[in-house]
């Protein structure tokens, strides 16, 4: 009976371990592949909780790549007016969030790197909310002024893919890439 209970106790951990693992990546299906993110629970527990629950609900599913800087990042989240497949607002995306409020800054000593993912923000260290966005090369200047979430660990050949816009326009997009569909896991 022992034994029993050892082995399930054994099992319970291994799958409670499963779940946790996966539990900390995102996926992001673009049109030319899949983006693995791996969370940092640690640097930003609130920003990658908030990132989670959104892509759980399918939030994220759609939603546009609205500003797109060559050698610089490409930004998306704005589940508000980004959202190509319902209620898209191109003059507007960028602006808006999702229900739920602005975040506390999580600053940290993690570099912004080719593949980090930062949180973006208004002036305001303390306005994130949804939107986030992906280096295509490092940003030193951001470190410890934005929220690092996580990093790309598989699939950066398919951001690096991403419609980039037009440079006189702060990277605004026009007819922009979107994200297909997020999910929580590898």
């Amino acid at each position: 009976m022992n034994i029993l209970r050892l082995a399930f106790a054994g099992a319970l951990l291994l799958a409670t371990t499963a779940v946790a693992q996966a539990a900390d990546f995102l996926t992001i299906q673009l049109k030319d592949g899949p983006v693995v993110i791996e969370l940092d629970t640690k640097a930003a527990p609130k920003h990658v909780e908030r990132m989670k629950a959104l892509a759980a609900a399918g939030e994220y599913d759609n939603v546009a790549f609205h500003r797109v800087i060559e050698g610089f990042m490409a930004q998306t989240g704005d589940v508000q007016y980004g959202d190509l497949a319902d209620g898209y607002q191109a003059q507007a995306a960028g602006t808006g969030g999702s229900s739920q409020p602005d975040l506390p800054a999580e600053f940290s000593e993690v570099p912004f790197q080719r593949g980090t993912v930062g949180m973006a923000r208004s002036q305001d260290p303390n306005s994130a909310n949804s939107q986030f966005f992906i280096m295509f090369a490092p940003g030193d200047f951001l470190n410890g002024q934005y929220t690092v979430v996580g990093k790309v660990v598989s699939g950066m050949e398919n951001v690096d893919k991403i419609k980039r816009g037009d440079d006189a326009n702060n990277g605004s997009v026009t007819d922009p890439d979107r994200m297909v569909k997020v999910t929580v896991g590898k």
